[in-house]
């Protein structure tokens, strides 16, 4: 099933680098769920730290930040001391959550057909529903228009 605006945003319970997050244990806030496809490659580090870098306009619209993606813990604790980040990184080793959100696909890179994660960033509100999907992201201004996203939710 493919998701959608509007729906009901499936609830898991990942491993992060300050432990075990469930999203319901987010209710009442806004969140911003971002799946990126790697730690310390160009793209996902751009886009880590331009979140963090408006961290705080997230913050202020109480709103909390999610990063995903299939890399283990040890890697994602190296990536988030390297950048600051101020927000949680999970790990989805088994890809059990980003199946759950659609974001695997199918890659052709020279001929060779692989699995790989599609950037992609869902904005959900205070009681649990997705509001917006940003599909096939593209990094530059991604965290400005997701902060809009955000914003439109509150006024």
């Amino acid at each position: 099933m493919q998701l959608t605006e509007g729906m009901e945003a499936p609830d898991f319970t990942l491993p992060s680098d300050s432990g075990d997050i469930t999203l319901s244990q987010y209710r009442g806030k806004n969140v911003v769920l971002y799946f990126y496809p790697k730690d310390n490659t160009a793209g996902c580090s751009r886009e880590a730290v331009s979140f963090r870098d408006q961290f705080g306009d997230f913050d202020a619209a109480d709103t909390v930040i999610l990063g995903v993606s299939r890399d283990g813990l040890k890697s994602h604790e190296k990536f988030s001391a390297k950048y600051e980040l101020p927000f949680g990184l999970l790990s989805d080793s088994e890809s059990k959550v980003c199946g759950l959100y659609g974001v695997l696909k199918e890659k052709n890179m020279y001929g060779k057909k692989s699995i790989g994660m599609e950037r992609t960033t869902f904005v959900i509100d205070r009681k649990g529903y997705i509001r917006k999907i940003f599909n096939k992201v593209k990094v530059d201004g991604h965290a400005c228009n997701v902060l809009n996203a955000v914003s439109a939710l509150s006024g």
